[in-house]
């Protein structure tokens, strides 16, 4: 009713999204959560960082938040949350428009705007970790290495055909392909140096459609990242071991595949290393430092049972 209290809720869309998808949703997204109780202010991105830019200064102001976009768009909506004080940061909502939209995978949102909506609305406060990389913020993943690369270079009809292993399948064609980085990384107390052809640093069960971290154990409030670090293979039988470990998702059963849960991690290299935030350039570093802030940001969910897991 219409003079029924509304909250207030800021909705931070990327028109562009989803092959405008976003943009064609946006009349059904406002009618819904005004019918549901919000006022509506809708905030339009038009160029890279407008939505950090928007949250930072205006978000404050708002019951509510909900970001329309892909994991990038979402990137953004976070850090501009961790520019606001975190007493007076709202609630966090998401609807997916991306291409591949990992973080919304591992939360169990639905990828059709209109029931992503309902999920907010119908949602509980989940405190959500959020990492922290040498200044910057990430919501699901910073990685380095072979798959950041081959998911833009992977042709489209193998990947249509192939499925998410047509990017190990590219990427692994011969051993004079692979690129390795000679690190020397720290997880919490532990040391480990070597070459890798990867590496990632994640708080999610989904990685851009390349790797599906099994669920069990994953929890997206434990104050601990995923650390993934995978060894250069001096041959193709270790080659073949890696690549069965990662489509079986039995990471620790690979002696070649260095797996642990952290709350801090360093990475030393030679030579600059280029990272990805969430699937966006990170830039590149000799010397790397991450850590997780724990409870950062307060997601409005409508967890699936499995809450623990997911």
């Amino acid at each position: 009713m219409l003079t029924e209290k509304k909250q207030s809720l800021m909705l931070v869309i990327n028109p562009t999204a989803g092959k405008n998808q976003a943009r064609d949703n946006l009349f059904p997204l406002t009618n819904y959560f005004f019918t549901h109780n919000y006022h509506v202010t809708v905030f339009p991105t038009q160029a890279k960082g407008d939505a950090c830019n928007y949250v930072a200064e205006y978000a404050t102001q708002y019951d509510a938040l909900v970001c329309v976009g892909g994991d990038g768009t979402l990137n953004e909506v976070v850090t501009g949350l961790m520019m606001c004080p975190a007493d007076k940061r709202p609630r966090l909502g998401y609807i997916p428009g991306g291409s591949t939209n990992d973080f919304a995978n591992t939360l169990g949102i639905s990828s059709v705007m209109e029931k992503a909506a309902e999920q907010f609305c119908a949602g509980k406060p989940f405190c959500c970790d959020i990492g922290k990389f040498n200044g910057r913020y990430f919501t699901y993943v910073a990685a380095f290495g072979l798959f950041t690369e081959v998911s833009y270079e992977t042709p489209q009809p193998l990947k249509n055909a192939l499925g998410h292993a047509a990017y190990l399948l590219e990427g692994a064609k011969s051993l004079t392909s692979i690129k390795s980085y000679a690190l020397k990384v720290r997880c919490d107390d532990e040391e480990i140096e070597g070459k890798f052809i990867y590496g990632q640093l994640s708080n999610s069960t989904s990685i851009g459609g390349i790797l599906n971290i099994t669920r069990t154990g994953v929890q997206l409030d434990d104050g601990l990242f995923e650390v993934i670090l995978i060894h250069m293979p001096e041959n193709l039988l270790e080659l073949n071991d890696i690549v069965a470990s990662l489509m079986s998702q039995k990471l620790a059963d690979c002696k070649h595949i260095f797996f642990r849960r952290a709350k801090s991690v360093t990475v030393q290299s030679d030579a600059p290393l280029p990272w990805t935030l969430d699937g966006e350039s990170g830039g590149s570093f000799t010397y790397s430092q991450a850590e997780i802030v724990p409870g950062a940001v307060t997601f409005n969910l409508d967890l699936p049972d499995n809450k623990s897991e997911a």
